[in-house]
């Protein structure tokens, strides 16, 4: 992993705007972000130009916000890391270029890391953080995978999912119920007050060998059984009915991923790992014995700097040093990762 060093973390891959420094021997020393869902609420979804445009307005404030937190100035750090990919292309650019631009200013090594590593490597910011190797479940708005993680950059991917990411289902099927953006935390909300057993929907896949994932047809199964003139109470049941269906399913392929694997420990990354009823779920493997499970905070589960900053600084040794070109990948294959090498630099 990296040497001691402090490392300046930007996220700007899709609708959030962070900044973080993570020091070798400090650990996390400051963490600042801003949220575009409001922004972008008024359309349902995220406007990929208007995320950029908001990106470029407000980056450089974080920066300095951040630095001033963690008492910091920007000769005092070593490296930029910035969230190269996967994401959106005009998003991307706006922190590739302001990381390279702070790389060519102070001389620090800039280094592009992977969105799907920072998720990854999350819960390494944690007090109680998982030795290597470990099983991870990756599930976000756009990822839902199992992979079995042997260090950093050594990723083998056992399961994705076929169609929508778990996270994707939920926005969908918020949608469906007449929830507001961003719909999946609102749609968990609304499952609280559902009462259990008046709907079921099929776990999908489980009755099968494999690892791999599907979640379109629930969001079909919803629509199906959503009357024209639902109440309230009928859409909470059906959010209910809904997230049991999806979290089911998770910990069911976990399960039987550990099995297959031999692992004992597991972690949870992405925003659906912010989920409550599926922390419950594995709260209750883990009484039962099966593996350690390993989150990281609620906060450091959807888009964050913290873990850029983590990930830059475990890869700092290999990075280039200033001048280098920038990376930018609206799509970036996971197994495409290496562990990484010292440089020469």
């Amino acid at each position: 992993m990296g040497t001691l060093g402090t490392i300046l973390g930007i996220e700007t891959s899709c609708d959030e705007t962070a900044a973080a420094v993570y020091d070798g021997g400090r650990g996390l020393l400051a963490h600042v972000l801003h949220s575009q869902a409001a922004m972008h609420a008024e359309y349902g979804g995220v406007v990929p130009e208007l995320a950029a445009r908001d990106h470029a307005g407000r980056i450089h404030g974080l920066v300095a916000e951040t630095l001033k937190a963690a008492g910091l100035k920007l000769q005092d750090l070593d490296g930029i890391a910035y969230t190269a990919g996967p994401g959106l292309i005009g998003a991307l650019l706006v922190g590739g270029s302001f990381a390279a631009g702070l790389a060519a200013a102070t001389g620090a090594r800039l280094i592009p890391v992977h969105h799907l590593e920072g998720h990854l490597l999350a819960p390494m910011l944690e007090t109680r953080r998982p030795e290597f190797p470990f099983l991870a479940l990756l599930v976000s708005g756009g990822h839902t995978m199992i992979a079995r993680v042997d260090g950093v950059g050594a990723y083998a991917i056992l399961g994705e999912t076929l169609d929508d990411a778990a996270g994707e289902a939920f926005d969908k099927t918020a949608k469906l119920l007449g929830l507001p953006y961003p719909g999946g935390p609102q749609l968990a909300r609304l499952a609280e007050s559902g009462k259990p057993g008046r709907f079921r929907f099929t776990r999908p896949m489980t009755d099968r060998p494999g690892l791999e994932f599907s979640f379109s047809g629930l969001k079909t199964a919803v629509l199906t059984a959503l009357p024209k003139d639902a109440d309230i109470q009928t859409r909470a049941d059906l959010a209910l009915a809904f997230e049991e269906a999806v979290t089911d399913t998770l910990a069911i392929k976990c399960h039987r991923a550990l099995q297959e694997t031999g692992l004992k420990r597991l972690v949870v990354a992405g925003g659906v790992g912010a989920n409550r009823r599926l922390r419950g779920k594995f709260a209750q493997m883990e009484r039962r014995g099966e593996a350690e499970m390993y989150f990281a905070r609620p906060e450091f589960c959807t888009d964050n700097a913290a873990m850029i900053a983590y990930a830059g600084w475990a890869r700092y040794t290999e990075a280039e040093g200033a001048g280098s070109g920038i990376l930018a990948r609206a799509r970036w294959p996971l197994h495409e990762l290496k562990p990484p090498q010292a440089s020469a630099a």
